[in-house]
């Protein structure tokens, strides 16, 4: 059986908070194949990591800038955002029950509170210092920044850093800027998120991408051995429950995005 890779949703985000460097890290600890983060953009277009279009989940911005609400990260500088708690709101929700359960250490914890929102620069670099790799999601920004470059900016960014090519791979649900970076650059592989396999590669004999990341929901374990055996890979996104990963496994599914980086790899290591 060929081996599932281990892809770290926003990072370990059932150990630490989403999309920030503590989460990266605690994902590497565990032995995930990469992480998954999603890439936005400040008012003063500096590329940062933030999952939703505003900050008021995963940060304290509601206490500290109550009259900017709703708070849309299009419209703050990266100064403004970079000076927000993005941990402490773990501490206070703990969203997968594992601080409960007692999986965050009393250190680790302590840790989290303060803890930044990263620049996709810290990111790239912190990737390439580990030796590791991510995966971008690239969206469509909320308003007034619709427009934005956001593909070009961050090819301009791995070019400036020099970052392995190997190491990073870009995804989106928006298929023509996949094209467009695969045409500007065609060594970084690109991944087409979709809802479902059944439009986009199922009974595809020459489908346009090799790999497609699909809503595990709409999947099953059929029409992922019918695009295995037309070439295709498949990635599912977000499998949480040992049982769902056990099911995937055994059709042939190329990887599995997880809150529970921690206990895929236990799965994996019992295959």
């Amino acid at each position: 059986m060929a081996s599932v890779l281990n892809i770290a949703h926003r990072g370990a985000r059932s150990l630490a908070p989403e999309n920030t460097l503590a989460a990266a890290r605690k994902a590497f600890e565990i032995g995930a194949d990469l992480w998954e983060t999603d890439v936005a953009v400040t008012a003063d277009e500096e590329l940062i990591l933030l999952h939703d279009d505003s900050l008021a989940r995963t940060t304290d911005v509601a206490a500290r800038f109550p009259g900017r609400a709703p708070w849309v990260v299009t419209t703050l500088a990266l100064a403004r955002v970079r000076s927000l708690d993005a941990g402490t709101w773990f501490l206070e929700t703990d969203p997968f029950g594992q601080i409960a359960a007692g999986k965050v250490t009393p250190a680790e914890q302590a840790a989290f509170r303060g803890e930044k929102i990263p620049t996709l620069r810290e990111a790239l670099a912190f990737t390439q210092e580990e030796n590791w790799r991510v995966n971008l999601e690239l969206k469509r920004l909320p308003p007034p920044m619709e427009g934005f470059p956001t593909a070009g900016r961050v090819l301009g960014l791995l070019d400036e850093l020099g970052i392995e090519t190997h190491r990073v791979i870009i995804s989106s649900f928006e298929h023509d800027w996949l094209r467009d970076i695969h045409r500007r650059n065609p060594k970084i592989r690109v991944q087409a998120l979709v809802r479902d396999l059944s439009i986009d590669c199922r009974g595809t004999k020459d489908p346009e991408f090799r790999t497609y990341n699909a809503w595990a929901p709409m999947v099953d374990e059929e029409q992922i051995r019918a695009a295995a055996e037309t070439g295709i890979a498949v990635n599912l996104y977000t499998v949480n429950r040992k049982e769902d990963m056990d099911r995937f496994i055994a059709a042939g599914v190329a990887g599995l995005f997880t809150d529970f980086p921690q206990r895929l790899e236990a799965v994996l290591r019992q295959e």
